[in-house]
């Protein structure tokens, strides 16, 4: 990966923001299990992730308002005291509600800050066949990074010290290029793209995100409920497999020129809805967690991969760059109660149910939005277009009819020209085919060469076009 000082400050926002995303929510559940029971963490937790979908849904028009007013760089500054207050309240809560209330605003500002990042990594990235290693390692880094901070158990100021410093980084990082930003305008309609088969890839994309992360909220669930009893360590052990996925599935869905990424990902669909199933029919719980975190990383290098890489081409990239993880999360705020209702409810064959119709409904959506497709090789493309360019080409009638008509040719001189071309037969028999004598071949011959500038016949059998 040629990897430029831009490309690297894309990586590291990218990198920061999950880690300080998922470190705050993670401190966000612990707090919220503690000050107001187990059973109000997955109804609070969607609240702050609808917040998040504000924020990153907001970015794109805020960037155009901030850029008509010469200060691109105004929604990222402003996001940072906003998500700093509200990680303040989220570190030490004074009450349930004003914990849910400025986690909330802590969240909406890192939505503002996530949009902003994934924005820079889908302009510095763009065209860059490594992009999926890109967002499997920035993604694999913050996990890391979360794995680190956990393991020491620095909470309290000392964590609050490290999110806020983090989170000041990630404004100074996500810098794009003004050329870049300034395609982004909220007076264009984001929805309006710039062709009817991108627009449907777009909207099939977000509808498969959804019913993923649908899918995988089911089994997320499981776990942050479990969590919030102190049942299950997911800040340690667990986090490990969860980046080793996220960076094998950049590694993964780069191979062939991302020709196998929807492939690929279906196959890790259907690998999740086996352990949804497993866990559920009373499968060890380790065992499905651990399949949980390894398809976790490949879900989320897809869903951002798949919005980085489209998002230059649409007419708005700033408002699609995030478009995967707000898609994520807003499906995760509105199903949420549902699939804790689920969970809670111990109806496994309603569960599975529920597992089989999510999977059934990916798979429309994948071959909706193309991803079944294989798109083409470099070898492929190139011979395509040599297929075109030999299609669009003259043929050779019309190439020699050019080149007869640009040399003012005679028909009794075409008729030799023909002749003389066509093989190494002596004047002698072309004369006799002709009907003419040599003489009168020799005159044609040598008016021929004049006018067309050569002086051999080999050199005229060299300009004359041929099969």
């Amino acid at each position: 990966m040629n990897l430029s000082k831009p490309k690297i400050n894309a990586l590291l926002a990218l990198a920061l923001f999950t880690f300080v995303f998922l470190a705050a929510e993670f401190r966000f559940d612990i707090n919220v299990g503690l000050l107001a029971g187990a059973e109000r963490v997955v109804i609070a937790q969607g609240f702050i992730l609808g917040a998040s979908v504000i924020g990153f849904i907001g970015y794109a028009p805020l960037l155009g308002l901030a850029q008509r007013k010469s200060r691109p760089q105004a929604v990222v500054s402003a996001a940072v005291p906003i998500a700093i207050l509200g990680l303040t309240q989220i570190q030490s809560p004074t009450s349930p509600l004003a914990l849910e209330i400025l986690g909330c605003l802590a969240f909406l500002g890192l939505g503002l800050l996530g949009g902003a990042a994934h924005h820079a990594f889908a302009t510095t990235f763009q065209d860059d066949p490594k992009l999926a290693t890109g967002a499997g390692a920035a993604y694999a880094a913050g996990i890391l990074m979360q794995f680190a901070i956990n393991l020491l158990n620095c909470g309290g100021i000392a964590e609050l010290i490290v999110l806020g410093t983090a989170t000041i980084a990630i404004s100074a990082l996500s810098v794009v290029p003004q050329k870049a930003a300034e395609s982004s305008s909220p007076a264009i309609n984001p929805f309006v793209e710039p062709s009817h088969a991108l627009a449907k890839q777009a909207c099939w994309s977000i509808a498969l995100v959804m019913i993923l992360a649908c899918l995988f909220s089911t089994l997320d669930n499981v776990v942050t409920f479990s969590n919030a009893h102190g049942t299950i360590a997911v800040q340690t052990w667990p986090r490990l497999f969860l980046a080793a996925s996220g960076l094998a599935a950049g590694l993964i869905f780069n191979l062939a020129e991302r020709r196998y990424m929807g492939l690929v990902m279906f196959g890790v669909t259907v690998l999740s809805t086996i352990s949804v199933l497993a866990v559920e029919a009373g499968a060890d719980p380790n065992l499905g967690l651990i399949v949980f975190y390894l398809s976790s990383g490949f879900f989320v290098t897809f869903f951002t991969a798949t919005f980085t890489q489209l998002a230059p081409r649409m007419h708005v990239p700033a408002f699609w760059a995030g478009m995967g993880r707000a898609a994520n999360n807003v499906c995760a705020f509105t199903t949420s109660g549902v699939s804790l209702a689920l969970v809670t409810s111990g109806n496994v064959a309603l569960i599975m149910i529920g597992a089989v119709v999510l999977l059934v409904a990916a798979c429309a959506a994948f071959v909706a939005a193309g991803l079944f497709r294989l798109p083409q090789t470099e070898q492929e493309r190139e011979h395509q277009q040599l297929a075109e360019e030999a299609l669009a080409a003259p043929s050779i009638e019309e190439q020699r009819q050019v080149f007869i008509t640009d040399h003012a040719l005679t028909p009794r001189e075409v008729d030799v020209l023909m002749a003389v071309t066509q093989d190494e037969r002596p004047l002698k028999q072309v004369a006799e085919e002709l009907g003419i004598s040599m003489r009168m071949v020799q005159r044609h011959l040598s008016s021929i060469y004049q006018k067309t500038d050569t002086q051999t016949r080999a050199g005229l059998t060299k300009a004359f076009p041929s099969a």
